[in-house]
């Protein structure tokens, strides 16, 4: 079982402002960011990790700093620009209310994979870019949890691809701020396990017994390493 961690950033000072950002430098943790990187340090715990992928943006960093500090020193962030964030070109900077007015807006609500920022990337773009460092990390040789810290509409669109979906469907989804989704690529087909959990303690989740997880009549649930014995 080879399970994925998505965490998504904290809350922003442009989050606060209701600004997107994209890809715009000088993005930190508001107060509130602040205080979700502490909780997230305690939500993950002491679990055992194979990487670490976070992208470059200050705020990703900032999020996942707390946990390495506490539980991972000895385990090197690895900075990765394909996690980065969508970038939305003309459109970054801009506040929300006011994007939402635009013709695009409604295309990137509906048909997400036809849209091309103005001078910036498109939505598969950065699917197929955001992929890369996934499947390459689940490839790589080691034991432990992938690590994941990236971007809203990025993580949303890992989950898709993952799940099987059409890109098209990448709004039926909601990842917040400080939220962990878990997906099992242990199986021929990858597996959902948590969405959007912003409160809950996944260590256990995240230590679980490497096994075939048998889902008919809706498997058995966690069992946690040492269990049994």
């Amino acid at each position: 079982m080879t399970l994925v961690a998505l965490i998504r950033h904290g809350h922003s000072t442009a989050n606060l402002r209701g600004i997107l950002s994209g890809q715009l430098p000088d993005v930190h943790l508001s107060e509130k960011g602040m205080q979700q990187a502490k909780e997230l340090a305690v939500r993950l715990g002491e679990v055992p990790v194979k990487a670490i992928l976070v992208s470059p943006m200050e705020r990703c960093i900032e999020t996942i700093s707390p946990w390495v500090e506490e539980f991972s020193q000895d385990r090197k962030v690895v900075v990765t620009p394909d996690l980065i964030e969508v970038d939305y070109g003309s459109w970054s900077g801009r506040r929300l209310r006011s994007l939402s007015k635009e013709p695009l807006w409604k295309i990137v609500q509906s048909n997400p994979s036809r849209v091309a920022f103005p001078q910036g990337e498109s939505i598969a773009g950065m699917q197929a870019r955001a992929l890369r460092p996934i499947y390459s990390s689940i490839a790589s040789r080691g034991k432990g949890v992938v690590l994941v810290v990236s971007h809203g509409d990025v993580i949303k669109s890992i989950i898709v691809s993952a799940l099987g979906l059409h890109l098209d469907e990448l709004q039926r989804f909601v990842i917040d701020p400080g939220s962990v989704s878990i997906l099992d690529f242990g199986a021929a087909k990858a597996r959902l396990l948590l969405l959007n959990d912003s409160r809950s303690v996944v260590t256990d989740s995240l230590s679980s017994v490497p096994q075939k997880r048998l889902l008919v009549g809706g498997g058995a649930g966690i069992t946690k390493r040492g269990a049994g014995k």
